[in-house]
């Protein structure tokens, strides 16, 4: 890893695009992907399983499986169950996808219905399959430091703070043929507020992992304000909209945007007042258009890190 000089203010922010990122990163999949082929005799296979017909999840459900197919070259596997499925009707077919010599990774779409277990039947995924990444086992080896298994969302933000610290132009939209570059993240301060199992923890300990010094902040934290201006990264994941202010945000800090939050108007918002800070900083991701569309490209990354172990198996 090369070491990263401290950060000023640049005289434009580079607005940090998921969407262009994912564009890219969906051909270096399918690339890889490709290339295995041959010699493991078939495509990466995605297994995913969605519980009632609540319409968000079904969209979500759609563009991911969009993507594997379409953009990835995968092989994908649906299986929609009614919402007064039990976690027993779950887990059995949590338990054929782990079966399935032809699926590599599985993906059980969240939030499930109301009364369902959701640890449970999460735990019931094979571990060398969870693509999500939220088997105690994979959050366990991240948390030593190894596995190829990780949270999407956190990986998702950590690549694209790579692009912050990158000499890429996003708004140039450039054609990428490699990964960028991991940048070792030694004497940057960086400060998480939210420290749920889906985002901030994992997200402190991939930031530790690059040597960034790392603070997580919550709503039991005092001076919560005060902490953020010390961050020369920032990734707030809070879900509550505009929380992060001007006066949070230190000059050339690089801000990552995990919220997506819904207004009376139906407009969406990050928690991060993006107008208001984007001016302060070196790096910021919008909303829409950030962080989601690389949580779904490591979604697919480690569908085909699954896959790639049969290669070396």
């Amino acid at each position: 890893m090369s070491s990263i000089a401290e950060s000023t203010k640049p005289t434009q922010p580079k607005i940090l695009n998921g969407k262009w990122l994912a564009a890219q990163y969906h051909q270096i999949i399918r690339d890889e992907a490709d290339r295995l082929r041959p010699h493991i005799g078939r495509a990466p296979g995605l297994g995913v399983i969605i519980v009632g017909n609540d319409p968000a999840s079904k969209t979500y459900v759609r563009n991911k499986e969009k993507v594997a197919r379409t953009k990835c070259g995968f092989h994908v596997v649906d299986v929609e169950l009614p919402a007064d499925a039990s976690d027993a009707e779950i887990v059995e077919e949590i338990n054929c996808l782990n079966k399935d010599n032809t699926i590599d990774g599985i993906l059980l779409q969240l939030p499930l219905p109301k009364g369902r277990n959701e640890k449970f039947c999460l735990d019931s995924i094979d571990p060398r399959k969870d693509a999500d990444g939220l088997h105690p086992l994979n959050q366990g080896l991240l948390v030593r430091g190894e596995g190829k298994l990780r949270s999407c969302t956190p990986m998702g933000c950590l690549k694209l703070i790579d692009l912050a610290y990158s000499d890429i132009d996003p708004q140039s939209k450039p054609k990428l043929t490699k990964d960028i570059p991991s940048k070792d993240l030694s004497g940057k301060n960086a400060v998480v507020i939210g420290r749920s199992l889906l985002v901030g923890k994992p997200m402190a300990h991939l930031l530790l992992e690059r040597n960034a010094t790392v603070s997580i902040a919550h709503s039991r934290t005092k001076n919560i304000e005060k902490i953020c201006r010390q961050a020369d990264i920032l990734v707030a994941a809070v879900g509550v909209p505009k929380m992060v202010k001007a006066d949070w945000v230190k000059d050339g800090a690089v801000v990552i945007d995990v919220g997506i939050n819904q207004l009376d108007d139906g407009s969406l918002v990050g928690d991060v007042d993006f107008e208001a800070v984007m001016d302060k900083t070196l790096a910021i991701t919008p909303v829409p258009g950030g962080v989601g569309p690389m949580t779904i490209t490591f979604l697919m990354m480690n569908t085909l890190n699954a896959f790639k172990r049969k290669f070396h198996d």
